[in-house]
This record gives structure tokens, sequence and C-alpha cells, in this order.
């Protein structure tokens, strides 16, 4: 097992915790994670080893110097997810018909931890409307009502699955690149296509990884991929970023940038953002796989306590391992700085 990438991914989260109290929770949800003060020992020697460029070894041993192993009960579904790469185009075409598209103005979002004690973290989206808040609007309604300005514009295919995966490098004709993160998503449920075209048949759930799900969507066309994408109410909306370090991964949900085979997103109504996890799954090419990652992400598919997904990198090697990445069985132990860990055990 190569800690190296964990230790950097975990010294990228220590700094999102800089400006916080001491006294701060790491979340309210996870009490198991406690509080700044526990962690600012691991992240001072993980800031001294840093410009040292530690090996494997040397990153094992940090880990182990510092933390205690807790692990958490019963297992769960291990996914992947990456940065893809989009070619784009300023104004739509024939092919380029689908827009990549900014939060709209009309977009809301709150804590419900502000109005009831207890929900804390809980998030609510919606709009006003006739001076009430009510759900927001639907993927196809949005689309119809051209809802958010638009970004750039993408193959349908792409656009589509550039909502799954948050995050994307966009490629224009001339060369340059951009690229877009997430903004914020609709707030409705989200419904997997692969799982619907598994129920009615048309794929085998041995065969329902992403690259099998588009290519039933290039032999169908548009008149089967459009009502398919509508059952899929949720709608990711983007920001535009600039690309200036290609080699550094896309933010994440804590706010630090991701580290390929290194980064988990997880569910925040379970887990802390920074906590190292010992992750043992099967991968693609990799069975049996022990790695060491940093919580730094969330998805909207991403929910309970062992429900995880693994961020792979960016561009279509990293695009293929996680589109086949599915282990139903996957089993955590969450680390914690050795004082914490004595206080909880």
């Amino acid at each position: 097992m190569n800690a190296a990438p964990a230790l950097d991914a975990f010294l990228r989260s220590c700094r999102r915790w800089d400006d916080k109290p001491d006294g701060d929770l790491l979340n309210p949800n996870a009490p198991y994670a406690g509080r700044v003060a526990d962690w600012r020992g691991a992240c001072a020697e993980a800031a001294l080893l840093a410009p040292l460029d530690p090996d494997a070894d040397a990153a094992r041993a940090f880990f182990e110097r510092n933390f205690t192993p807790m692990s958490l009960r019963g297992s769960g579904r291990l996914t992947g997810y990456y940065e893809p790469y989009l070619e784009v185009r300023p104004v739509p075409d024939a092919e380029f018909s689908m827009a990549i598209r900014a939060r709209p103005n009309d977009l809301l979002t709150g804590d419900l931890g502000q109005f009831i004690a207890g929900l804390e973290g809980r998030r609510i989206v919606g709009r006003a409307a006739d001076q009430t808040f009510e759900p927001y609007r639907t993927r196809a309604e949005i689309e119809a009502l051209d809802l958010g300005v638009p970004l750039a514009w993408g193959r349908p295919i792409d656009v589509f699955f550039l909502q799954i995966q948050g995050s994307g490098r966009l490629l224009y004709p001339g060369g340059e690149q951009a690229r877009v993160r997430f903004a914020a998503h609709n707030g409705l449920e989200y419904v997997s296509i692969g799982r619907i075209l598994i129920e009615r048949g048309e794929l085998e759930p041995h065969n329902a990884s992403k690259q099998d799900i588009e290519d039933w969507l290039r032999a169908r066309g548009p008149q089967a991929w459009r009502p398919l994408f509508d059952e899929n109410p949720r709608y990711v909306f983007f920001s535009m970023d600039a690309l200036d370090d290609p080699e550094e991964g896309p933010t994440g949900a804590q706010g630090a940038p991701l580290t390929p085979m290194a980064s988990l997103a997880v569910d925040p109504q379970h887990h802390a953002w920074g906590v190292p996890i010992l992750v043992n799954a099967d991968l693609p090419g990799a069975p049996g796989w022990r790695g060491l990652v940093i919580a730094q992400d969330a998805g909207g598919a991403i929910t309970g306590p062992v429900r995880g997904d693994l961020f792979y990198g960016w561009g279509d090697a990293a695009g293929q391992r996680a589109g086949r990445q599915n282990d139903p069985d996957a089993r955590w132990t969450v680390l914690l700085p050795r004082s914490l860990a004595a206080r909880t055990s």
C-alpha cells in the first residue's frame, strides 16, 4: 500500500482547517471526528514532512505514528468517478446541442438547522413561488425553459455524464482548455439510468458499466436517450474555472483539490471531511485492493455510512476504470488521531 498520495491529500485537507477555531467540530453530523484541535498535531507533522517528498514507507510511518484505526461495522458499495475531458463549442450546433448550465438565479438553498434544531447540515433546495417555497424544476423543465446561462455546449451524452461526475475539463476547437465544477443541483432525487436499463432488460447487471450505457445510447440515438435522460430528474449546474495547473485535480466538496486514488466521496451526514479511511475493496484489475484515502468530496448518489466513491483522476483511462468500479462489499477502517481515538474507544 502506497500511502504517499493519501499524505498529500491529507495535507490539502489540513489547509482547509487553518482558519477554523480549535473548538469547531469537524462535522456536527459526525461527532466521532472530534474538533479541529484534535487534528492540529497530525497536520503540523504532515506539513513538516511535505517538503521532504516522503516515499511510500515514510508516508505509511506517518499515519501509523499519528492515528489509531477504528473499524466501521458492516460493508457498503464502492463506485468510482473521474474528471472527464469534453469537447465543447461556445455556441450550439447540430452535434454540440446540449448546454452546460450555470446556476439559475432563482435556485435557492438553505440549511434546515437554521430553523429546526437537530437538522444542522441538512440542506433544502427549491425556489420561491407565490409566497411559498417549493421544489425546483425537473431536468425536463430546466431544458424546456432554458434555465441557467449556458457556459458551453457539448454532445448530449457527454453533458449528461458530466453531471454525474460533477466536474470536467472543457476542450475548445482552438486548443483552449477550461474546467467546470459543481455549483449546485436542483434538489431532486438522483435516478440511475443504468439501473433503469437493467430493470427493463436492456442491459445485464454484469454488463452495465458507463461504457456499456454509452454504447447503448449511441446505438439508439436521440429518440432513445432524450426520454431516458428525463427519467433522472436530478440536474447539476456548474461554474467555470481556469485550468491553471493541469496536474491538479478538481475541487471537492471540502474545497480541497482531489488526489487520484486518494480522495473519497462520502456521505456528509455520516462522515467529516479530511478523515483518513483505509478501504478494502475489489478494483478493476486489482481484486483485494487495500488503499488509504481521505474523505474530501460528496455525491448525490453517495448516501449511507459505508458508501463511497473513489476518485480515479482525469481523462479517458481514468474514466474506463472508474466506470467499471462497483464493489458492493467494500469495508472501511476510519483512522483517528491517537488522543481522540483514546477518548472515544
